[in-house]
């Protein structure tokens, strides 16, 4: 199997395994409500390590699952994650991936404008003007949950884009 088609199979099974721990596990063990977006987590840290291309990818397919299973406008959380995915990895060429405080705060910061995003387009624009309940019973704590979450995740992600790397460095050599 070539590596960039394993890359394309790992960060799909990611995907899938992403989706499934956020609609199931995690729902579980949600407190009032809230529970933490480990799809953004997933698009964030791959926009981060990878790249904008990346980022635009994962966030598609993660939000067209999203938008298949769930989503009441198909296409509105592919768009959404895609974005965050794109601007995302357009830090991958100005930071460090492997210090991961810069990683958490753009994911909070990501899911902080995810759920901002999210307000905006279902409930302000239907007449639903109460933003400060919205802002401290969903947004924040939504936010600060999937920060605690990105801080055991992320490392996870990083070390299995790592390894992809690290085999695709070695591959590289082989043909030099």
């Amino acid at each position: 199997m070539t590596i960039k088609i394993k890359k394309i199979v790992i960060n799909f099974i990611l995907i899938i395994l992403s989706f499934v721990l956020q609609t199931t596990v995690f729902r579980t063990l949600d407190f009032g409500g809230i529970a933490p977006n480990l799809m953004l987590i997933l698009v964030a840290s791959n926009g981060f390590i990878c790249g904008d291309k990346a980022g635009i990818l994962s966030g598609f397919f993660a939000g067209l699952l999203s938008d298949i299973l769930f989503g009441t406008y198909l296409g509105f959380y592919a768009l959404i994650y895609m974005y965050i995915g794109f601007l995302v990895g357009k830090l991958h060429e100005i930071f460090f991936s492997q210090n991961i405080t810069i990683p958490i705060v753009v994911i909070s910061i990501m899911d902080f404008l995810y759920g901002f995003i999210c307000y905006v387009f279902m409930f302000l624009l239907r007449g639903r003007f109460d933003i400060g309940f919205y802002m401290m019973n969903i947004i924040i704590p939504g936010t600060v949950y999937t920060a605690l979450i990105a801080i055991f995740y992320y490392p996870i992600i990083l070390k299995i884009n790592n390894r992809i790397f690290d085999e695709e460095q070695r591959s590289a050599k082989k043909f030099v």
